[in-house]
């Protein structure tokens, strides 16, 4: 299965890290097949990463990697570039999770749905994660297609559509997107991105890694079987690892 480059051990705050905790993901990795891991948290929980227990549990079976989530919004750059200096990152993970102020991903808001214009949502969120992509601050593209999570579709245009301008900037800037397990376990039931969205990046050569946004052992590499067999369908062969912010690439296996 290679690599999974997503993978929360505080999750949403309620666990610590400890030796015994963290070898529950390290072992449930080397159970799924998986050469690499990068344990990821979110930027409001940076400071509760032991980082020194991370390094000590680094072994030759598994290449861990640490890195951090930071919410890509408008205007906070210069915050995140000191953030970034802060710490010994392996990888970046930069993400929309707002659109002006709304956590359209989180269940309690969900229902603003019901009342959007969904093309213009959409048209939002795209805009936004360009501007991310664009802004030359992160490694990897979390989620990309992460606004259809409900299973809200838009009508004006397709979901590639919107996704392609971001596509391009991807290919100028060097970045890997990750093909993230998370959406099938969602009220959308696929992968992010799309297998068309995939199709096209393949097109356009951009490289990958896989993610399974695991917030407790239990999803460390959930559903990668369905996933690597779509890349290997779809033509991808390899995908890549990070350390020191720096790639490497992996076979893909299936």
């Amino acid at each position: 299965m290679s690599a999974d480059y997503h993978v929360h051990v505080i999750a949403h705050g309620e666990y610590q890290y400890s030796e015994e905790w963290l070898n529950r993901y390290l072992e449930r990795a080397k159970q799924r097949r998986i050469r690499a891991i990068g344990l990821v948290e979110h930027d409001e929980y940076r400071d509760r990463v032991d980082w020194d227990l991370i390094k000590s549990l680094r072994g030759p079976e598994l290449h861990v990697a640490c890195g951090l989530e930071i919410d890509f919004l408008p205007g906070r750059e210069e915050t995140i570039k000191e953030m970034l200096s802060q710490y010994p990152l392996d990888f970046v993970i930069g993400s929309v999770h707002f659109i002006n102020g709304w956590p359209f991903d989180h269940p309690d808001y969900r229902q603003q749905f019901a009342s959007a214009d969904i093309d213009q949502v959409y048209g939002d969120y795209f805009e936004l994660m360009d501007k991310m992509v664009r802004c030359g601050l992160f490694d990897i593209v979390g989620h990309l297609d992460l606004i259809k999570l409900w299973g809200h579709r838009p009508v004006i245009k397709n979901s590639l559509q919107y996704a392609l301008p971001v596509l391009h900037s991807i290919k100028a800037t060097g970045m890997i997107i990750e093909i993230n397990s998370a959406g099938i376990r969602k009220p959308v039931r696929e992968m992010y991105p799309s297998l068309d969205i995939i199709g096209e990046m393949f097109r356009l050569g951009l490289p990958v890694t896989m993610g399974s946004d695991a917030h407790h052992p239990d999803q460390v590499a959930e559903d990668f079987a369905d996933i690597s067999q779509a890349l290997w369908n779809i033509g991808y062969r390899r995908v890549v690892a990070l350390r020191g912010r720096k790639t490497f690439p992996l076979p893909l296996t299936i």
